[in-house]
């Protein structure tokens, strides 16, 4: 039986939906049983090009195209959408981080949360590409509120896994077919870790194969390097590869995992492995196919690879701020200061809300935070103190 998927692409007519557009229009995402509605969304001054772009899959005579359309209006595009793939963004540039893109790309974001609660189909599922794309995906999921549960909301980390499984087959001179179980974990960020401690290679463990010395030395870096390096070589992002990542993502979704693999998506953390609940972070996950997902549980992780994992998510717990001497006075850093809450993940604390003391403070100690110290949560516009012990002159 044909069903019907009713998909937006946001940022049409840039490089990665040009690239992706014809693959979804081929079936290669959702398969040969699903004709597709594709919705092409983009800023009003865009849209023209979106009509040239809505007459090329015309003229693909694509089987199983149903219907295409182009509109700047998300009341339009995002109509009882099944799949939103959330690609338009400000594009990443030579020497950017991906934190150096919340700014611009935040407010988008925000506006795609309302509209896909406002318009999306009761089960509705976004994919969230635009970088950094765990930020991305947090802001939108925060504006969308509880309309569109946490486990309908994924992003992109598919193109790091699919980067670190190339880098690692030709280290290992073997196929990528045959690397399994090789995880993407964390923050999407330059700190993302590529767990190759759990990874397999032609059913042997990849450790066995491959020099413990590269793969921590060369092999982790590369892929945390990977997008920057394209840019510097193209100078431009990556487009098809990231359409490629998108298709693979999407299609672990609607198919089931296969034996003994993993896949990795960025999801909202459920509190699994000590990552903090509530954050978008890259986990392995498999799925029974129809768009559902769960996190790998009972994953063994050696030392080296919690470590790197506690690095690129945000930890919870104790913390102590050593507090630094100023002017010569021992212990006394200021009297003018301020206490300031912000998102511990440094490209969200570019884009969301901060709130500071109303009042000056002095700072004579070292400070140990007691409360809030993880676990916690706090909705928007609550109060709440904060405490913490102290170990000084006073």
């Amino acid at each position: 039986m044909v069903h019907t998927a009713r998909v937006v692409v946001t940022g049409a007519t840039g490089q990665v939906a040009y690239a992706l557009l014809p693959r979804i229009a081929a079936g290669e995402m959702f398969g040969p049983d699903t004709e597709v509605d594709l919705r092409l969304a983009d800023i009003p001054q865009m849209i023209e090009k979106a009509k040239g772009v809505v007459m090329e899959l015309q003229d693909g005579a694509y089987p199983l195209l149903a219907r295409v359309t182009a509109s700047a209006d998300r009341a339009e595009s995002h109509r009882d959408a099944d799949w939103v793939l959330l690609v338009g963004s400000v594009p990443r540039g030579p020497g950017m981080e991906r934190g150096d893109l919340i700014r611009k790309n935040g407010p988008i974001f925000v506006e795609e949360g309302k509209a896909i609660a406002a318009h999306g189909s009761k089960e509705v599922r976004v994919v969230v590409v635009g970088n950094p794309c765990n930020t991305n995906c947090l802001i939108a999921r925060h504006s969308a509120g509880a309309k569109v549960p946490d486990d309908r909301w994924t992003a992109l980390t598919r193109l790091d896994q699919n980067r670190a499984r190339s880098l690692l087959a030709g280290q290992a001179k073997a196929r990528v077919r045959d690397v399994k179980k090789l995880a993407i974990w964390g923050n999407h960020s330059a700190t993302l870790y590529p767990d190759f401690t759990n990874a397999e290679i032609a059913g042997k463990k990849a450790t066995d194969l491959v020099e413990q010395a590269w793969l921590e030395s060369e092999f982790i870096p590369a892929v945390q390097q990977r997008g920057a390096a394209v840019i510097a070589a193209r100078g431009a992002s990556s487009a098809f590869s990231a359409a490629q990542a998108i298709v693979d993502h999407v299609r672990s979704l609607v198919q089931k995992t296969p034996d003994g693999d993993w896949v990795s998506l960025a999801v909202v953390s459920d509190g699994s492995y000590g990552v903090a609940k509530g954050i978008v972070s890259s986990f392995p996950c498999t799925s029974k196919g129809g768009g559902a997902f769960e996190i790998v549980q009972g994953i063994t992780l050696g030392d080296f690879a919690q470590a790197k994992i506690v690095a690129t998510t945000t930890n919870d717990g104790s913390y102590t701020w050593t507090v630094p001497a100023t002017g010569g006075v021992p212990d006394d850093i200021s009297s003018q200061v301020k206490v300031k809450v912000v998102s511990a993940n440094a490209a969200e604390a570019a884009a969301l809300a901060e709130d500071a003391s109303d009042n000056n403070i002095k700072i004579i100690s070292n400070l140990t935070l007691t409360a809030p110290n993880g676990g916690a949560t706090y909705e928007v516009g609550d109060p709440f103190t904060i405490t913490w012990t102290k170990i000084g002159s006073a």
